[in-house]
C-alpha cells in the first residue's frame, strides 16, 4: 500500500522517527513517502494517494504543530487511516482522536506500524480491528511491557538533504549534522520527564552495527558531525563507548555530541577524556535547577554541588558542557532566579547556555508525574487542549511576569551573542527582584563554544 509518514518538528534535525519506520515498512513491501513539513509543504498528491498516514510526535512542540496537519490530511483524504506515533502520542490520545486519529502508537513503534499497515486495506477500507493501541505502555499502565525490537538500519531516502537542517557552529566553521540513536528510553524516573510515563525506567539498546551503519550512510551524505539523541547516552556506558569507538575508528574526522545526566557524568568521570579524544564536541546535560529543593522535587538525582563538580570535571578534561534548565517552576523565587544567573556567571558558563534556557517554564502534559505533587496541583488552573498542558500560575505573580518578559526577549533575540543576551537577562532579573546588578566583566563570544544553531529545546 501507499504510506505517508509526516514529521512536524524535530529540533531542526533530519527526522530519525521517519527514517527508522520507513525502513521497516519498505522491507515489508510498502511504498513509503516521508515528508518533513518544517522543510517542505504537505504534498497534496501524495496525501490523496496514501492509504495510511502516520504522524511522528516525539515532543510537545511537534504534537501541537501536528493538530492542524492532521485536519488538513483529512480534508484532502477523508478515507485515510491516520496513525499518531512517538513519545507524545499516548500522552495525548484523547485530543488526537478528536482530530481523526484512528491508531495511537507509542515509541518502539516500527513493528506495530508494519502490523497496522498489514491490517489496513487499500483504497480507504476500514481497519478491521478498529482503534489499535500499541503494546508500548500508556500513562498509568506500568505493567505493559515496552517492546523489544531487533532494529534495522534506518532508510533516509526521500528526506530533505542534511544541508537543509541545523548545523554545528564551531567558531566560524559550520558542519553538517546527522542524527541517530544508540539507545531509547531511560532507566531513570525524573518526575518532570515525558519519557517516564511511557518507559517507566526501561531503556532499549540499538545494536552497535546498526548505529554505525546509520552513521556511515549519513557521513556518505555529507554529515561532518553526529548528534546522538539518546535521552541519556550513559544509561549503558559500555554500549555507548563501543559506539563512539566504532564511530571514531571509521570516521576519525567526524565529531559528535551526546546528552548525559549529571549523576552519570559524576559516576563515569574517568570516561570524559575518552569522549574528548574521540571527537565529542560538547555534552548536553539537563541540570534543570541549581536549587537542591527543586531538583529533589524533580527527582533529578543530583545536587548543586554535583553540578558544579561536573563543570570542573568537564573543564579539566577539555570537554565542553552545554547545560539546560527549567528555569521557572512553581518553586522558583526572584531571589533564587538571580542566584541562578550569578551561578552561571561565576561558573563561566555564559557562552555555553542558549538564550531560551533562561526562560523555559515547566510544562505539565497529560500523564506527567508532576501531577503527583499536591503543591503542583494546587497551582494548576485548568488543562488547555490548545497547548496540551495543565496551565499553572506561580504564587508570586512577579515570577510569572519575569518569565513572560524573558520569553519574549529570547524569542526576539534567539541568535544574539550569548554574553550580550545574558547581560540583558541579568539586568531585567535584578530589576524584577529589586536588586542593583553587580558589574560584570565582558566574557568571550559564543563563537568559541560549539553549538547547534537550532535554538529551541522542548
Amino acid at each position: 500500500m501507499t504510506i505517508l509518514l509526516i514529521s512536524t518538528y524535530d529540533l531542526g534535525r533530519q527526522p530519525f522517527g521517519l527514517a527508522s519506520p520507513a525502513a521497516w515498512l519498505r522491507a515489508a513491501g510498502h511504498e513509503v513517502h516521508c515528508v518533513d513539513v518544517t522543510r517542505t509543504r504537505l504534498p497534496i498528491d501524495v496525501v490523496r494517494a496514501a492509504d495510511l498516514v502516520g504522524v511522528y510526535l516525539p515532543m510537545h512542540t511537534a504534537t501541537r504543530m501536528a493538530l492542524p496537519v492532521l485536519d488538513k490530511v483529512l480534508q484532502i483524504k477523508p478515507s485515510a487511516h491516520l496513525v499518531a506515533y512517538g513519545l507524545y502520542a499516548p500522552l495525548n490520545a484523547d485530543v488526537l482522536r478528536e482530530h481523526g486519529v484512528a491508531t495511537i502508537l507509542g515509541p518502539e513503534v516500527e513493528s506495530d506500524l508494519v502490523g497496522v499497515a498489514s491490517e489496513v486495506a487499500p483504497a480507504g477500507a476500514s481497519f478491521r480491528s478498529g482503534v489499535r493501541e500499541s503494546a508500548t505502555r500508556s500513562p498509568g499502565q506500568a505493567d505493559v511491557p515496552v517492546p523489544r525490537l531487533r532494529f534495522i538500519t534506518p532508510d533516509r531516502s526521500g528526506l530533505p538533504p542534511l544541508e537543509t537542517y541545523a548545523s554545528l557552529q564551531v567558531g566560524e566553521t559550520r558542519k553538517l549534522v546527522g542524527y541517530t540513536e544508540a539507545t531509547r528510553g531511560c532507566k531513570h524516573l525524573c518526575r518532570h520527564c515525558p519519557i517516564v510515563p511511557i518507559y517507566n525506567g526501561r531503556f532499549r539498546v540499538v545494536d552497535v552495527g546498526v548505529v554505525l551503519a546509520d552513521i556511515a550512510a549519513q557521513v556518505a551524505a555529507g554529515a561532518q558531525h553526529i548528534t546522538f539523541g539518546d535521552p541519556d547516552f550513559f544509561n549503558g556506558p559500555k554500549h555507548a563507548m563501543a559506539v563512539i569507538e566504532g564511530l571514531h575508528a571509521a570516521h576519525a574526522d567526524v565529531s559528535y555530541d551526546v546528552t548525559i545526566k549529571v549523576e552519570h557524568l559524576r559516576r563515569h568521570v574517568d570516561l570524559l577524556p575518552r569522549l574528548r579524544d574521540t571527537g565529542c564536541a560538547f555534552v548536553t546535560s539537563a541540570v534543570e535547577s541549581i536549587d537542591d529543593a527543586v531538583t529533589a522535587k524533580l527527582e533529578k538525582g543530583h545536587t548543586r554541588a554535583d553540578f558544579e563538580q561536573v563543570v570542573r570535571d568537564c573543564r579539566a578534561a577539555g570537554l565542553a558542557l552545554s547545560p539546560t534548565f527549567v528555569a521557572f517552576t512553581p518553586w522558583t523565587t526572584l531571589a533564587g532566579y538571580v542566584e541562578f544567573l550569578r551561578a552561571i556567571d561565576r561558573l563561566g558558563l555564559v557562552p555555553a547556555v542558549a538564550p531560551i534556557q533562561y526562560a523555559i517554564r515547566l510544562l505539565i502534559p497529560k500523564g506527567s508525574r508532576m501531577l503527583e505533587l499536591p503543591d503542583v496541583r494546587e497551582r494548576i488552573g485548568y488543562y488547555d487542549p490548545r497547548t496540551l498542558t495543565s496551565v499553572w500560575c506561580h504564587a508570586d505573580p512577579r515570577v510569572d511576569a519575569l518569565q513572560r518578559d524573558l520569553e519574549a526577549l529570547a524569542g526576539a533575540r534567539l541568535n544574539a551573542p550569548r554574553d550580550e543576551f545574558f547581560a540583558r537577562v541579568w539586568d531585567v532579573a535584578h530589576a524584577a527582584a529589586g536588586l542593583v546588578p553587580p558589574a560584570r566583566p565582558p566574557l568571550p563570544s559564543r563563537a568559541t563554544v560549539p553549538y547547534l544553531n537550532e535554538p529551541w529545546y522542548c
